[in-house]
């Protein structure tokens, strides 16, 4: 058997944008003094002209982002997922997002997975943050392929975009033929007693999931939404239609993610059962990353017990 390729999407973003230096003699990268751990510091080596480091300042670097890209250039502003959304949201929601400025956000060490950092870095409350902001899209791939096709798609977005990515080295999800298209979510498997719907690093968590319901003869459909918005409507349309309930997997607080976000669109289109499959709304805890994911309950095992409850509160 080949070995499994485990990648951090944190490093595939640092990758992704040294090959958008290569093409785009407008592209400026930004960071807040952690180029070495959001891997940005790739594109320092390979493009130090077009590279500044703004410091510990992280609600003056999402200004000075928005400079410049109201100047004509491409910018991506990076930092921890906690700093980005979270300490400078003001900042983003006010110069960035009320103008709908070209400015890219690449945020880093997002979730549990961010491991012995404990909860003060472990952000789960990113993508519910980013959801309020009008005309915010918001991009969590799943593994490093997907990365790279997420970070190339939103340096062609007109508009500002905020993307997700892990401390934790992940496993390879898709081939070098998968097409990433922002907006749409993509079925990995089909399936007629319920459909799972899962995002990130729970993706690869989701399809082993698939694989124990199947051993106990039950057929699930996975969907990856690595788009959280613009969400797909149609297909979670789609999904709760042909299986009749739903189970959604995010490494992120179950209020205000992936699972609100499919839970909104059922509620209003085709009501089934949602079940949410995340952190249970509290804060996180300093630990091997593997091991928390386990202790969350943020496994394929917490995916299939979900998917059964889902199928018989359709009964």
């Amino acid at each position: 058997m080949a070995d499994v390729i485990k990648t951090a999407t944190r490093d595939a973003y640092g990758k992704a944008l040294v090959e958008l230096g290569e093409k785009n003699d407008k592209l400026i990268v930004l960071d807040a003094d952690l180029a070495a751990a959001t891997k940005t510091g790739m594109f320092k080596k390979a493009f130090p002209e077009k590279f500044y480091d703004c410091g510990i300042a992280e609600g003056n670097m999402m200004g000075v982002a928005a400079g410049l890209a109201a100047s004509g250039y491409t910018v991506f502003a990076s930092s921890f997922a906690m700093f980005a959304a979270g300490r400078a949201f003001e900042q983003i929601r006010n110069t960035i997002g009320y103008p709908h400025i070209n400015v890219k956000i690449g945020a880093t060490h997002a979730g549990i997975s961010v491991g012995e950092d404990g909860a003060s870095h472990q952000c789960c409350e990113d993508i519910a943050l980013m959801r309020t902001i009008p005309g915010m899209t918001i991009i969590n791939p799943a593994d490093d392929i997907e990365t790279r096709l997420a970070v190339l798609a939103a340096a062609e977005l007109d508009g500002p975009v905020y993307m997700r990515f892990g401390r934790l080295a992940v496993p390879r999800v898709f081939d070098e033929n998968y097409k990433f298209e922002i907006g749409k979510g993509v079925y990995l498997n089909e399936g007629t007693d319920v459909t799972i719907i899962a995002t990130g690093l729970m993706v690869e968590r989701a399809i082993g999931a698939v694989e124990l319901l199947k051993n106990e003869g039950i057929s699930a459909a996975l969907i990856n939404m690595a788009t959280i918005k613009p969400i797909d409507k149609d297909i979670i349309i789609d999904a709760a239609k042909k299986t009749g309930c739903i189970v959604t997997a995010e490494e992120h607080n179950i209020i205000g993610g992936l699972g609100s976000a499919v839970s909104e669109v059922v509620s209003e289109n085709c009501p089934v059962p949602v079940m949410r499959v995340g952190v249970e709304d509290v804060f996180g805890k300093s630990g091997p990353a593997l091991e928390l994911l386990e202790i969350f309950g943020l496994n394929a095992t917490g995916i299939a017990e979900k998917a059964k409850k889902a199928i018989e509160l359709k009964k």
